[in-house]
């Protein structure tokens, strides 16, 4: 099978269903699941489907410039993939490696399918972890003096190497609103904590100064906004009473990175759809 994903996002009304399936079945596309969603309260329509086009009548530009009249028709906003193009994936860290381990070694079991381009930290301890999986590991170090120059030379290399995602692995810096700018819903972080609860930089702190019952992570887009952009994954772990911040901070690590790998692999799947400050997640 040649195997295409479509993500739609419009007003609710009548005959979207019916329309999309339509145009594709014209052009001898075979739907292999769909899956929709409808917010009610703000009247808003979602809908992935994942069709086959090994046997379209037509050429591929034909289908999407008929998909295309549709969605100018009922006013969708459209997306639509080659489950064949392994999306290309840059990964920053700074010092801490059990989201970096976790990712790589998910990626070479063939749980991620994508291609992990290069590595980018704003330190060197991990370039160790970059050989091990032979992946190319770029060190931007960063200071107040020369974040804006840094991080328009990392803006370079991702666009020279045609990075499709990137994926803050634990790293420890704010990007700044020109960075974020160049990628709009495509950098995912790892936050170590539920949030809202505990944003900042010292989630695990301030948990255990709560004496919460619970510390979670949390995978979310990134905006200018910091630890508030639209969230992909959540997940906690049950704490006590006699749990220190070390405590937390081992037992935290382990929800981190189940979340961060299946909003990166929801991601990579084309199951995320961002509307507002929410997102549809179509799992």
């Amino acid at each position: 099978m040649a195997t295409s994903t479509l993500l739609v996002t419009c007003s609710d009304q009548r005959g979207i269903v019916a329309a999309l399936a339509q145009v594709l079945f014209e052009h001898g596309a075979n739907i292999l699941d769909a899956d929709q969603h409808t917010d009610s309260e703000a009247g808003v329509f979602f809908q992935r489907i994942r069709f086959d086009t090994a046997e379209l009548r037509t050429d591929r530009a034909t289908l999407e410039s008929a998909i295309a009249e549709v969605a100018d028709r009922l006013g969708m906003r459209w997306q639509i993939s080659d489950d064949a193009r392994r999306k290309r994936v840059a990964i920053f860290v700074s010092k801490t490696d059990h989201c970096l381990y976790d990712l790589l070694l998910r990626h070479r079991a063939g749980e991620l399918v994508c291609d992990i381009a290069l590595i980018v930290s704003n330190h060197a301890n991990l370039e160790a972890v970059a050989e091990q999986f032979a992946i190319p590991y770029h060190v931007f170090p960063i200071t107040r003096e020369t974040k804006a120059a840094q991080e328009g030379s990392e803006i370079e290399l991702l666009e020279t190497e045609n990075v499709d995602l990137v994926v803050l692995a634990r790293y420890m810096q704010v990007l700044t609103d020109k960075f974020i700018a160049h990628f709009p819903a495509r950098i995912i972080n790892i936050h170590h904590s539920f949030l809202p609860a505990f944003s900042g930089g010292s989630p695990y702190h301030q948990a255990q100064a709560r004496g919460v019952k619970r510390v979670g992570a949390t995978a979310h887009y990134v905006t200018s906004e910091l630890d508030e952009g639209p969230i992909i994954e959540q997940d906690v772990v049950p704490t006590s009473h006699r749990d220190s911040v070390a405590d937390l901070t081992r037992k935290g690590r382990d929800v981190e990175r189940n979340v961060l790998s299946r909003a990166v692999r929801w991601h990579l799947e084309d199951r995320v759809v961002v509307y507002g400050n929410k997102t549809v997640v179509f799992a």
